[in-house]
Parts: structure tokens; sequence; C-alpha cells
């Protein structure tokens, strides 16, 4: 490189650092910095006294400049400082300049700053779901232009203490290229607010999938509580030096699931390969219904398959059916796919005729075991070989063996513990000003679903007291349904769950959306994340801004017990209760003293439902919807389905 190109390079240089330096909130000039959560782009609350916050220099004067306003304030002795705008209406695009009163020059300048509605989106994945990987994602992301809507997403970070400032991140605009990997429900929950309220939406999303409610409260809210104290107490131990262990853990324990060790994958697929001693296990089946012990690691499964002579010397078809985990498939020793990891893919491959031998061949599976999971979902009839025409099912007896790979690390998962990401992703963002909270979580807490109202409400109450503004609106959405369909009515972690989150209705300000009527079955992560959106925006409409619009479906009210039959209440009827599709009314059950359910006769009259069985003589309980994935049509005339619920 030559002199002149020398120096021209080391000025591109340095103008890139420079604008990479004048992009960032965290602009530094050696004496006054913001936190990240304040950039260009940025929305602010509008209505309030707008917090704005930083470090300088102890005892130094700052000066903070918006829209004709000017504020001064003065750090402490720690150099934190921190001053009020005073309250602005919707409006923008702004400039605010920061800097020190002996400054002629701002030490920070921000533009295209927004004022507007500001709320805080959290929890675990389904909040977290992006727009890309939601229903009709290619149709939504060409029309995403709304540049008066903003995003903030906070980066995943787990701390042991709270921190004073997230770990990156900038205001971003939504269009075609931004909207894509930010949270769905949030996305079509701020269109609908922008649309109705014509006015900038800012989203703050701090979220993470597969986390319970408990990661994200502080400590000092846990330990006040009996329900969690001890858990508390009991991570005290935990140093950063058990984070590092743990992410580093963490690369090999992928290493392992995705590369088979030890040569098994070209041993054990073969024909020739000795299983005569391993247990044989009935599939489909997973892991909680086989009567093994709680299992993580790598399992080998094979079958011997018998293929007649019509089926030689073509093509074939293979169906998995409904795989539960990672898998690798081989036949007869050849690889056929490697580490397949998707719940909504058809699980369904070619295998070439020229692998396929008359007579006996084995099907081999290596399949990851992970997180109490692992082995083959229901249908049956969905696990099958074909040639177009006949068929050759897949199930009943698969031998199967653990332990014949290394074995993968334990992996804790520090982002689960108790709040660690209160730490990290929730305390460095307040007092920035918002309008309120909305959340999506509650699948990571099922299995503790006797404690979630208490877990919930510490969630509800400790933010609201920290971010000093009264009983913020605290929107959240009620689990969707999800799993198989029981015939009978039966008990459910789920429903229990769903229960409590109908309970947290109590604590004041607060609304749910509920969704039992568009889960997904066979995916904890139903696609349909523009009506979860809309239904949370109904709930704002009506609840902060004054919007005359129906935002429940029927809400239990009462119940009275005329001879066989129930007469069940319903406030939230809207226009009336109806019936989606005008089917038969589904999703009641009935039981007398001895609290065996049937399902029951039901029917509408004016604003209750009328239920009975002819097996029930002498009612005393009613549920409705009670199930993980109930068959369940109530709705109002508005299309809002009926809030599960149970008398008992």
């Amino acid at each position: 490189m030559d002199i002149m190109s020398n120096l021209c390079y080391k000025q591109f240089v340095k103008l890139i650092l420079f604008q990479i330096l004048l992009c960032t909130c965290t602009f530094i000039n050696g004496q006054i910095t913001l936190p990240q959560i304040f950039s260009n782009n940025m929305v602010l609350q509008r209505d309030i006294d707008i917090p704005v916050w930083g470090k300088a220099n102890p005892g130094t004067t700052i000066t903070v400049e918006i829209a004709n306003h000017q504020v001064k304030t003065v750090a402490g002795q720690d150099g934190n400082w921190m001053l009020h705008l005073p309250r602005m209406k919707a409006g923008g695009p702004y400039t605010m300049t920061v800097y020190l009163s002996d400054r002629s020059q701002p030490d920070i300048l921000l533009e295209n700053i927004l004022i507007g509605e500001v709320w805080l989106a959290s929890g675990q994945s389904n909040m977290e779901w992006q727009v890309q990987q939601s229903k009709d994602a290619h149709i939504e992301i060409h029309h995403a232009n709304y540049p008066q809507i903003r995003f903030f997403n906070v980066p995943h970070n787990k701390k042991i203490i709270p921190q004073t400032d997230i770990s990156g991140g900038s205001w971003e605009i939504c269009d075609t290229s931004n909207v894509k990997a930010i949270s769905a429900v949030a996305y079509y929950y701020s269109r609908k607010l922008y649309k109705d309220l014509n006015i900038p939406i800012g989203i703050i999303q701090s979220t993470w999938g597969g986390t319970p409610v408990e990661a994200w409260t502080s400590r000092e809210q846990l330990l006040s509580s009996p329900v969690t104290r001890q858990r508390v107490i009991d991570d005290d131990s935990i140093t950063v030096k058990d984070f590092i262990k743990d992410s580093l853990d963490l690369i090999r324990f992928w290493k392992i699931v995705y590369n088979p060790l030890n040569g098994t994958d070209s041993v054990i697929p073969k024909k020739s390969y000795d299983d005569s001693k391993w247990p044989v296990i009935d599939m489909p089946k997973t892991l909680k219904d086989w009567g093994m012990p709680f299992y993580e690691g790598m399992v080998w499964l094979r079958k011997t398959v018998t293929i007649p002579e019509n089926m030689c010397g073509k093509d074939l078809t293979i169906h998995l059916g409904h795989p539960e985990m990672n898998y690798s498939l081989y036949v007869n020793g050849k690889v056929i796919c490697k580490t397949i990891w998707n719940a909504n893919l058809t699980h369904s491959y070619t295998i070439p005729a020229d692998i396929i031998k008359k007579g006996q061949n084995i099907i081999a599976v290596r399949m990851a075991f992970l997180w109490g999971g692992g082995g083959f979902n229901p249908p049956a009839d969905e696990m099958y070989l074909s040639d177009g025409t006949a068929k050759i099912s897949l199930t009943g007896s698969w031998k199967y063996m653990k332990d014949l790979e290394t074995g993968i690390p334990k992996i804790y998962n520090y982002h689960r513990y108790p709040a660690y990401l209160f730490n990290g992703m929730i305390s460095p963002l307040i007092p920035y000003g918002i309008r309120g909270f909305i959340w999506y979580q509650g699948e990571d807490n099922v299995d503790e679903a006797g404690d979630y109202i208490a877990l919930f409400s510490l969630l509800i109450t400790d933010w609201r007291i920290r971010w000093q503004l009264g009983y913020l609106p605290f929107l959240y959405v009620q689990l969707a349904n999800y799993m198989k369909t029981q015939p009978e009515p039966s008990e459910s972690e789920w429903a229990e769950l769903r229960e409590a989150q109908t309970k947290t209705l109590s604590k004041p300000n607060t609304g749910m959306a509920c969704i039992i009527d568009i889960g997904d079955a066979n995916s904890i992560h139903p696609l349909n994340k523009q009506e979860v959106g809309r239904r949370l925006g109904l709930l704002a409409e009506k609840m902060i801004y004054n919007i005359s619009v129906q935002a429940y479906g029927p809400m239990y009210k009462n119940y009275k017990i005329d001879g066989n039959k129930v007469i069940i209440e319903f406030s939230e009827t809207g226009e009336g209760l109806t019936v989606r599709d005008n089917n038969n009314l589904k999703g009641f059950a009935v039981a007398g003293k001895n609290q065996k359910f049937y399902w029951a006769d039901a029917a509408i009259k004016d604003n209750t439902v009328i239920v009975s069985s002819p097996k029930v003589s002498k009612p005393i309980a009613v549920r409705y919807a009670w199930a993980d994935n109930p068959e369940c049509n109530l709705i109002n005339k508005n299309g809002l389905p009926a809030i599960p619920f149970r008398i008992d």
C-alpha cells in the first residue's frame, strides 16, 4: 500500500469509528455518558416527567435539551446524575443534546426522537418468537413500513447482581429490514395501537426463551415470599466462574449432540451390529412413558423391517411421524438425514432404491434425549415406509440403548435461576419512562402451577414498585391450547396454570388475553401471533386509551344448581353468547360428589349456559376447557373465546 493510499485508509477508519461512536447511546467524551437505552430513533413516553440519567465527573453540571426545553442537574459524588424533562405531547421528530454546562458544543447528540407510547414486552419464547417465524411471515415483512414504530431489543444477559446498564442494543425503526427478528406479538400489538391511536409507539423487548417467572423478578422481592426465599438463598454461592464454566460446557454439549462420538455412527446403524442385548420399547412413545428414569444424552434406536420383493428396486419414502428431539436417521448403515430439529417438519425422507434390500433391513435413529424429552410422539399411523401404494408400519417394537457415547455435560442454565435476568435485562432499564408491560410466559412454570399466582404476583408488584409510576398496566397472555386432545375429561397442569393466570386478574390494572382457540397441538409455539397481538391491543385500548371495544371473551361469573342442571352465568358476553362455526357446544364437563367428570350437554340461554349429563343426577361441579388442549367453542358474538374455568 503506497503512502497516499495508507493515509486515505487511516482517514476512512477514523471516519467509520467516529460514526459508530456518534450512533451509540453511550458516546463517551471522558466525562459524561448515557445508558444504552438512550439512542437515536428512541421513543420517549408522553405525558409523564421524562427521566434521563447517566454518569459524569462528580460535581459537574449537566444540561439536557429537547424541543425548547432545557433542564440542568449536578452529578453526585458517585458520578451518577438524573433529571426529568417536562411532560410532552406525542410528536416529533426531535433532537436531544446532552452537555456539560461549560461547553459550547454538545457532548452527546441524539436525533430522530419521537414522543409517544412506550411498552416493555417481556417473557419467554412465545414473546421472543420473531416476525419471520410467525404466520404469513413473507407478507408481513413485505408490508412492514411503520417509521413511527420503534423497537429496542435488549441483548440476553444474566447477572448475579443488578446492573446499571444493558450490554448493547439501539432503537431501530420498524421497516422491512428490521422487523424480521423482533417479537411478533409485540410487533402486531404495536401495529394495532399505532393504527388506532395514530401516535408513535415504542417497544422495549426484553425476552429469553425457556425461562421461569422467577428469573425476571428481583432478589429482594423473591426473598419476601416463603415460596421462593430458600431457593434464592441456596444460590448465594454461585459466582461468575460458574457462569463461564457453564458456557464452555454448553459448547461441548451441542458438539456432542450434533456430532456422533467414538465412531458410533459408522458401526451401530449397520445390519451386522449386534443389538441382541438391547431392551425393547413399543413406539410411538416418549421418555415420560418409558418407565426409564430422567436421562439426558444420546440414545440409539434400531428397528428391523422386512421388505417384500414387490417394494424392492424403487425409491421408498420413510415417515417418522413426530420425533420429539434432534435426531439422525440411517437405513442399512447409510445416512438418510443428520441433526434434524424442527417439530414443524414433515419428517419424511426418500430412501434410494439401492439401499433397500429384500428381506430384513435396519432402520437406526440417533436421538438426543434432552430436558425430560425424547422418543416419538403419536399418532402411530404417521410412522411408516411406503412405495406410494403399499405401507409398512414402523410402530411396535424398537430396540434402544443409552450410554453408547460420551455423556453430555450437565448444563445449569443459569439464565433460568431466580433474579439473574432481572439483574441483567430489567434492572438496567429502570426508570425509563413507559406506559406499561405486555407479558407472555408461563409454559416454563407449568410443573409448579400451584405456586404460579404467587410467583406471577411477585413479579407484577416488583416491577411496579421499581418504576414508581403507580399501578402500571400489566397485560399478559394466557397459555394457548397445546398437546394431544384427551378423549375424556382429565386433570391438566396446563389448565391449572391458566387458572392461576385468570386469578391474577384480581390484581389492579391487569388484563389477560385468552388464546385457548388459536394454539397448536404439535407445537408449543403457535404461529398465529397476529391475533395474540390484536387481543392484547384490545385490552390496552379498553383499559388505558378509553376506546369502546370488547376486549374479553365470556368470563365465568356465577352458577346455580337447578335439579340435575347447572346454570352458568357469564360476564363479558359482548353482543351475546354463541358457538363458533355453529357447531354443538363443546368443552363442558360435569361431576357429582364422587368428582368423576363426564362430558356434558350444554346449551346457551341468554347470557347463561345450561349444563347437564344423564350420568350425573346431582351435579356439584362444572369445568370448561379444562385440559391441555381442550375442544371448546363458546365465544361471544365479537369472536372472542370464553376463558377456561372450573367451579369445583
